[in-house]
């Protein structure tokens, strides 16, 4: 009996129809990132447990819940990384990128891997794009981050959909005062508090307006506000960040209870929320962390950054019937018939695909009929059969499966021909039929055998 075997939970399958959708989301944030300056980073898929537990923090559900921890024959621990700003904090000081010229921009496109309870949008291994920028400290950066993830989803369409949402928690100062009121606030509700949020609530205060439980979030809502807490200089970058994202025409809404699941965060932190996949609204988040590059190496260097996960961002761009890129599909066929007939169907292809061509032919030893339907099931734009009397007289017959059009081509001068012929953006009309295309290369249809 053969063992089944199935994929893990809480990961997919990406297959190929899908992975146009995937493709127009890398690309389009590349080349968006690109454009305001930043260079693509990629960092190993583990990295030291310790990184995540100093970086994110021992009392964020991630470190306590979420890590997947590994231990290595030498007794090192290993984590699969939970999420990317700190592998790339490690990568910038590591190769010394943090002290050359500011401010330093990269983005990544990764996975990155959570145990958590999967649903629509989240999964255990998902993918991330983030952007980074290290060596400035100016509201100016903090709008430039905002400004290009807004741009990324103008761009995909997602304008009218998205909502942007902004908060400051502030320096460590000024937010010591404000851990002090929360506490006050919570200790008298301690008993109705989830167990977590328990043990938050002598840590880190501040996660307990983080929790999802709806008793936490009831008694939360009347929690005190980090904004009535800032300190001048906090008050003053938030107000200019305001102001600076008015005048790019960035509309906002100041929301005092975002304060983002990592412990890094400071000052500044944004989400981009939509409404389209219920409960876990938040398509994108990010914020400043000016303290962690400090934390990790001594040095103070400002930074902040932001990521959002493509699963998600695929599914919010389904459900409003987004246009994706276009599959790829095969430029051309070559049908043979006979086995001196595909050796030069096989010359043929190979050359067409030094010229820049998609160009199959039978793999399989099929006969004709067979390789007409394969050729329709793949999408050719053109086929061309070659038997004995093309290879013969050295001429051959193009079709265009879309117009049906059929145009005489010679074998020995096959490529510069195909080359003048070939439509390499193809069309935008219907393909025809397989019983049509049967017809249109004489071959004998189904209703003309019952015939």
């Amino acid at each position: 009996m053969a063992l089944k075997i199935k994929r893990p939970k809480g990961t997919q399958d990406i297959l190929p129809a899908d992975i146009p959708k995937w493709r127009t989301v890398e690309n389009l944030s590349g080349v968006v990132a690109e454009q305001f300056g930043f260079r693509e980073i990629r960092t190993p898929v583990f990295e030291d447990t310790g990184l995540f537990v100093r970086s994110v923090g021992d009392t964020s559900d991630v470190v306590t819940k979420e890590m997947y921890t590994v231990s290595s024959k030498g007794n090192d621990t290993f984590t699969l990384r939970p999420e990317g700003t700190a592998g790339v904090v490690r990568a910038m000081i590591e190769n010394g990128l943090i002290h050359e010229g500011a401010p330093q921009k990269v983005y990544y496109i990764m996975p990155c891997y959570r145990h958590e309870r999967p649903q629509a949008g989240r999964l255990r291994e998902f993918h991330t794009f983030g952007a980074e920028m290290f060596g400035s400290s100016s509201p100016y950066a903090d709008a430039e981050m905002i400004l290009m993830a807004h741009t990324i989803f103008e761009k995909l369409g997602l304008g009218g959909f998205i909502e942007l949402h902004i908060n400051s928690i502030g320096c460590p100062e000024c937010r010591a005062k404000y851990r002090e009121a929360l506490k006050a606030f919570f200790e008298p509700h301690r008993s109705e508090l989830c167990p977590t949020c328990q043990e938050r609530l002598d840590k880190n205060p501040l996660r307990l307006l983080d929790c999802k439980s709806p008793e936490c979030k009831e008694i939360a809502s009347g929690a005190p506000v980090m904004l009535d807490y800032l300190c001048s200089d906090c008050r003053e970058h938030f107000e200019q960040l305001k102001d600076i994202l008015t005048d790019y025409g960035v509309k906002f809404t100041v929301d005092p209870k975002i304060v983002r699941g990592l412990d890094y965060y400071t000052k500044t932190v944004f989400e981009f929320i939509s409404n389209e996949i219920g409960a876990q609204g938040t398509v994108c988040g990010g914020g400043r962390y000016d303290n962690l590059v400090g934390e990790l190496s001594g040095a103070g260097v400002p930074a902040l950054g932001f990521g959002f996960g493509l699963e998600r961002l695929i599914l919010t761009l389904e459900n409003h019937g987004a246009e994706f890129e276009e599959a790829p599909t095969c430029d051309i066929y070559l049908a043979s018939v006979g086995e001196d007939s595909r050796r030069k169907c096989a010359l043929l292809a190979d050359q067409l695909r030094q010229s820049g061509f998609a160009a199959e032919f039978d793999l399989v030893g099929r006969g004709i009929k067979p390789q007409m339907k394969y050729a329709d099931k793949i999408g050719a734009k053109y086929v061309c059969v070659i038997g004995s009397e093309e290879l013969e007289s050295l001429k051959a017959k193009i079709r265009n499966m879309s117009s049906g059009e059929e145009t005489p081509i010679a074998l020995d001068n096959f490529i510069d021909e195909f080359s003048e012929i070939a439509d390499p953006d193809g069309g935008d009309t219907e393909p025809i039929s397989h019983e049509e295309l049967l017809r249109l290369l004489g071959a004998e249809t189904e209703s003309e055998k019952k015939e």
